[in-house]
């Protein structure tokens, strides 16, 4: 990142700028750089949202310091090789991830894990459970690495393939788009998982990247906010709306995966 100065704006410089401790001499050439790169400028922007969705939510706790049970296996090399200022920057970034697991799902292994609800113990009553998004990074991991047969019926064939997957979920549905982020719809299937009947669409690049779109009816026709779910290098992005739990995976980045999100949510919503 640079903005034709001596002294370049750098990605410490954009992180110390939204959590309010950059010096108020790099102020100013921090604000022309984001005027001068609206893509910087949008993520910074998301990252403000997130941290106020945190502190809305867990209040104080983002403060504390990190417990040294969970500092992470490269602490004292870090603390060697920076100097204490740097690892205590590294160890602010670590404590924000805490409280964002918190709130987020994180999955790992064959099975992932999921925050228990404040009650403690039991199945949470928010049916997008681990189960869930296992079942849909399963099927993401299936089906976009067939050649032949990844889908059932093909977006040419889009009016027959809404009407057959809206009769067998039972709910109205549509093909929602995700082309703002370079990927075409190629079509769908059904499925099914432990809770019943499941629609796949899938989506793929100009470079053959494929993406899911894994949709299951749920009881709750309440709506939940976007959470993210990792298992090995694939991220997942979920929530719930109109009686529908929804999933999209895929080998990508967060800011990615939420412009996707964001775009199919506005198709299924318009």
């Amino acid at each position: 990142m640079t903005t034709g100065e001596t002294h370049p704006v750098t990605e410490a410089d954009l992180h110390a700028w939204i959590d309010g401790e950059l010096p108020d001499e790099r102020r100013a050439a921090v604000e022309r750089h984001m005027a001068d790169h609206p893509d910087d400028a949008q993520r910074f922007e998301r990252y403000r949202a997130q941290r106020a969705l945190l502190a809305r939510s867990f209040g104080p706790l983002i403060d504390q310091p990190l417990p040294d049970r969970l500092t992470p296996p490269f602490a004292a090399r870090d603390a060697v090789a920076t100097g204490r200022a740097g690892w205590a920057g590294r160890a602010r970034v670590w404590g924000l991830a805490l409280a964002a697991s918190l709130l987020l799902f994180v999955a790992g292994g064959a099975t992932g894990w999921v925050a228990r609800d404040r009650a403690g113990g039991g199945r949470q009553a928010d049916p997008l459970t681990a189960a869930f998004i296992a079942d849909a990074v399963a099927a993401h991991r299936v089906f976009t690495v067939e050649v032949r047969h990844p889908i059932e019926v093909g977006v040419d064939q889009e009016a027959h393939l809404v009407s057959w997957l809206s009769k067998r979920i039972g709910r109205t549905m549509r093909c929602p788009k995700a082309t703002k982020s370079g990927y075409e719809l190629i079509g769908g299937r059904l499925l099914a998982d432990s809770d019943g009947p499941v629609a796949l669409y899938m989506y793929e690049d100009a470079a053959g990247r494929r993406i899911t779109l894994y949709i299951r009816p749920t009881p709750s026709p309440a709506g939940t906010a976007f959470r993210f779910a990792q298992d090995g290098g694939l991220q997942a992005l979920y929530w719930q709306d109109n009686g529908l739990a929804l999933a999209i995976t895929g080998d990508l980045d967060r800011a990615t995966l939420s412009g996707i999100a964001e775009e199919v949510y506005g198709a299924l919503n318009s």
